[in-house]
């Protein structure tokens, strides 16, 4: 008797843990479950949307770049001056960081030839996000043969005839040499205008390639 009485609540132990481990394991299977909830719910709250080439980005300077002072490949940065929209979101919000290099700079020639600065862009990001895009600027400093030719003392022909000063015609630059006396030399030994891009001011480039952001669904 005392032995059935010892088997019996042996088997009611083994019963009893058995018990206790599926009621465990079934614990840990609702842990893992709730424990991936989040990671879903995470990825439904983003999709993506994408901007074709020819988008239009407005970016305002963060610094000044100059065809006198800057060099190839110094690092340019700039922010988005407004939203860029499509599909009825907002993809890049205003203020999104820009980033890029200095691609380009020529200064100006003391005969002829006018300064230039080029920008390119490599990066924009977007809540956190880095993404890499690829846009370009270039601002070439203005004409300046009308004040050239005030310089040299010959209003009526003008621009033509700093046009051919500056184009190398022999007779023209001879006449003017003549004629012009000391505003020639000034024209002559002076550089044009440079090219310039202030800090602040904004300008207009478009992507050369689509890009896709994640945006919030």
């Amino acid at each position: 008797m005392t032995r059935l009485l010892t088997r019996s609540s042996l088997i009611l132990a083994a019963v009893g843990l058995l018990g206790a481990s599926v009621a465990v394991i079934g614990s840990s299977a609702t842990v893992a479950k709730l424990g991936a909830a989040p990671a879903s719910a995470a990825q439904q709250r983003y999709r993506e949307v994408t901007l074709p080439a020819g988008t239009r980005l407005s970016l305002r300077m963060g610094s000044s770049y100059s065809s006198a002072s800057s060099r190839v490949e110094q690092g340019v940065t700039a922010s988005l001056a407004s939203n860029v929209r499509a599909n009825g979101v907002t993809v890049i919000p205003a203020g999104s960081h820009v980033s890029g290099v200095v691609s380009a700079v020529e200064r100006p020639g003391r005969v002829k030839g006018r300064g230039v600065i080029g920008l390119s862009f490599r990066n924009v990001t977007v809540d956190g996000e880095r993404y890499p895009i690829t846009a370009g600027y270039t601002r070439v400093a203005a004409a300046t043969k009308k004040a050239d030719a005030e310089k040299i003392g010959i209003p009526a022909a003008g621009g033509a005839v700093v046009g051919a000063i500056l184009g190398g015609k022999k007779g023209a630059l001879t006449g003017a040499l003549v004629g012009g006396g000391a505003g020639t030399a000034v024209v002559l030994s002076t550089r044009g205008k440079d090219a310039y891009i202030g800090s602040g001011s904004v300008i207009a480039v478009t992507l050369r390639r689509a890009l896709t952001v994640r945006v919030p669904a």
